[in-house]
């Protein structure tokens, strides 16, 4: 079973102010843009820095999510991303390792081009697992892979 960290996923207290910041402080991109997320209940937007591979995903949440809880300050990171070949193999033996699982595959997730489910690292942080229908690559410089 193979592994690959496909981006950083952060959660924001207010999506626009961050939008912000990263867009015209930090001079961030959106390479992926604004969108509801309804089974989150929630909104993301993913961003990256030019001449850079990484991608950074904020996302917002109303309150009553499952996916957000309440917000203390420090506790921004949401999630990491892994993409894995084999979604439902790699549930399996996580599960067989002791790992919770906290979302099943295919409960959230845009049937057309990915697969997810979330697991629990020992420290509680999420960690979301991706199976791309369509092959997740590394963005060239021009623009989003």
């Amino acid at each position: 079973m193979q592994f690959r960290m496909t981006y950083t996923g952060i959660r924001v207290k207010d999506l626009q102010e961050s939008l912000r910041f990263y867009t015209e402080i930090l001079e961030m991109q959106v390479v992926e843009p604004l969108e509801p997320t309804p089974p989150t209940n929630g909104q993301v937007v993913t961003l990256r820095s030019s001449d850079s591979v990484q991608l950074l995903e904020l996302n917002w949440y109303e309150e009553g999510s499952r996916f957000g809880t309440t917000y203390s300050n420090g506790e921004d990171l949401d999630h990491l991303a892994f993409e894995c070949d084999n979604l439902p193999d790699a549930i399996g033996e996580l599960e067989r390792r002791g790992v919770e699982v906290t979302v099943r595959p295919k409960e959230i997730g845009d049937e057309l081009s990915w697969n997810e489910a979330f697991v629990k690292d020992p420290n509680g942080i999420w960690i979301e697992l991706l199976q791309a229908r369509r092959k997740l690559t590394a963005p060239s410089q021009g623009g989003p892979g």
